[in-house]
């Protein structure tokens, strides 16, 4: 197989200045999607149309240098059309030796990205790309057969990324609208959709009548810094290390809180996501957590799973903390362990909540599964390496 070919920039491009073509339609610069019509970007955009003689033009397979370039490499143009004369445009000198979309694929490389800041200038928003520098560094690329083999390649993977990525964003929604659908709105005590076979209405009680808090601690040392586990808003109950990389915990932690399978867990923290932080079960193996966290026992009557579903919808999360809000300390949205157990819930049969917990159950696997093959495929590129 011949080895690449190694060139200066200068040697494959050419910066291209072609103005007065004012009847073409006006481009964006776009970060993923390369060079748009600006009229599909969903953002008004001021302009005098008689400057617009001044605007560049831009072929298809052409390559524009524009203001963000430093975050996401080179915009690739599908169309043809102009663009802001503030911006660089530039093409392969020899197109029949040169594969437009292998050079979208690599300018668009975090590689490649992150070798631009060699030829940038100023800082963070207001970098620049200088376009002398960057034509005089060089490049690696094989021939153009193998060039368009490599395109194909990446064309396919980037079809399998966008379609897990559709099918992600369709399931999120999706649960987003079963989460309201499936409870009661208030002051109501059946919901919009139901399992067939359950007609009773739900109970309002009190969430003590349903968990107590857990006053288990470590103080036999039976856990130690490996074991101890942390709450997140997208994977739940974690152990800390596997996940964080690393331990936050002190030198003792004798008396961090005893999570079993099952327990429930409420950070008692405010989060950026939700103001009065989140519910979450422990669905993998005993650990152990700070005092930042409640630890609560379910009772019989209650599936503890469907108490996660139940407060993971935002809104009601908040409705349910709010008036239980420490009111005795300024800006202190803390509630404590005890008093997060005052609130009123609707809650249906034990039977219907176990049968609403699988459901939603699935459909979080669903969503994981799009999630993970979308990232797997995005960090399987070998040839860029």
């Amino acid at each position: 197989m011949p080895a690449w070919e190694q060139r200066k920039a200068s040697e494959v491009f050419q910066i291209v200045d072609d103005r007065g073509h004012p009847t073409l339609p006006v481009l964006s610069a776009t970060q993923n999607q390369g060079m748009i019509y600006r009229d599909d970007s969903g953002r008004y955009i001021g302009h005098d149309e008689s400057n617009e003689i001044g605007y560049k033009r831009v072929l298809p397979g052409d390559f524009v240098v524009h203001l963000r370039s430093f975050q996401g490499g080179f915009a690739h143009s599908q169309y043809e059309g102009i663009t802001s004369p503030a911006y660089t445009v530039f093409r392969a000198k020899e197109p029949t030796s040169h594969s437009d979309r292998f050079w979208k694929h690599w300018f668009m490389s975090e590689h490649f990205i992150a070798g631009l800041s060699t030829v940038t200038y100023g800082i963070r928003d207001g970098r620049s790309i200088s376009v002398d520098e960057f034509m005089n560094t060089f490049l690696a690329f094989p021939a153009v057969e193998e060039q368009a083999a490599i395109s194909r390649l990446f064309d396919y993977l980037d079809d399998l990324i966008t379609l897990h990525q559709r099918k992600y964003d369709k399931l999120v929604i999706f649960k987003k609208s079963m989460l309201e659908k499936m409870f009661p709105k208030d002051g109501e005590s059946v919901p919009e959709i139901r399992f067939a076979g359950f007609t009773d209405p739900w109970e309002q009680r009190k969430l003590g009548d349903y968990v107590v808090v857990s006053t288990a601690k470590n103080a036999d040392g039976r856990f130690n810094k490996e074991d101890v586990l942390s709450v997140s808003g997208e994977y739940g109950i974690v152990n800390q290390i596997a996940f964080q990389g690393r331990s936050f915990a002190g030198s003792s932690v004798l008396n961090y809180g005893i999570v079993n399978t099952g327990d429930i867990v409420y950070t008692k923290s405010p989060l950026n996501s939700n103001p009065y932080g989140i519910i979450k079960v422990n669905k993998g193996i005993p650990g152990i957590v700070s005092t930042l966290y409640a630890v609560y026992r379910p009772q019989d009557n209650v599936h503890t799973n469907f108490i996660q579903v139940y407060f993971e919808q935002h809104e009601r999360m908040n409705n349910y903390m709010h008036p239980l809000v420490n009111k005795g300390a300024k800006n202190d949205m803390k509630v404590t362990a005890e008093n997060a157990l005052k609130g009123v819930v609707t809650f249906p049969s034990r039977e219907e909540q176990v049968i609403i917990s699988e459901f939603f159950d699935r459909l979080d696997s669903l969503i994981t599964l799009h999630q993970r093959k979308r990232l797997s495929i995005r960090q399987r590129s070998p040839v860029w390496s």
